[in-house]
């Protein structure tokens, strides 16, 4: 009787257990293409500055990049200041922030596009607009940036031809949203990617891999 006891016990002991377990992987977040969220964004700069970040570029505070602290690294969210309807479109390329009830930090430059340096944190609309394919084979191709305006991706298509390079300028539809991307590349292994990843990020170059 005793040992039936004790085996009801454990039973019922497991069952609450995996019920917990399972409440709490229902709250877990799924990001997605068109997935919006508010909150608060703030800002980092200076003592983060040439350092890497999660995703392994290095942090250019004066360029556009932003932190969050569960939408897949790579993918590109649009930020709309609420106060002002300001917008910037920023790759998330690292982790953060872990202060209060923000949601997401923004790079100096990021924030600079949504007026929002003098005070600080801003109240914000953030809507995922791509999220990149997971590496399970295929080919790839490096991306530096995705514009609204196709003038801002001239741009930076420009900057890199200076160097040498032969970017293309991709235009997309993404979730009703037209979007200029600057790709270069085009590699059947994760390894060469990486490799032309790193060398670019040496001279402080930003890009990441996407799978096609």
């Amino acid at each position: 009787m005793r040992l039936k006891g004790i085996w009801r016990f454990s039973f019922f002991t497991s069952v609450f257990v995996l019920i917990i377990l399972i409440a709490g992987c229902s709250h877990i977040p799924r990001h997605r293409v068109g997935t919006v969220e508010t909150g608060t964004a703030s800002w980092y700069g200076e003592d983060f500055h040439g350092k890497p970040t999660a995703s392994g570029q290095i942090y250019d505070m004066y360029g556009i990049s932003a932190a969050h602290k569960t939408i897949p690294l790579g993918s590109q969210v649009r930020v709309t200041n609420l106060a002002n309807g300001k917008q910037v479109i920023a790759p998330i390329m690292d982790r953060g922030p872990f202060v209060g009830d923000r949601v997401i930090d923004l790079s100096y430059g990021a924030a600079q596009r949504l007026e929002m340096i003098e005070v600080g944190l801003a109240k914000v609309r953030i809507e995922v607009l791509e999220i990149p394919r997971s590496y399970r084979g295929g080919r790839y191709t490096l991306q530096f940036g995705a514009f609204a305006e196709r003038d801002n991706a001239r741009k930076l298509a420009d900057k890199l031809e200076s160097k040498g390079y032969r970017p293309d300028i991709e235009e997309t539809n993404v979730h009703g949203d037209t979007l200029y991307r600057v790709r270069l590349g085009l590699f059947n292994s994760i390894e060469g990617a990486q490799s032309l990843e790193r060398e670019f990020s040496s001279t402080g170059i930003t890009c990441f891999i996407v799978a096609l």
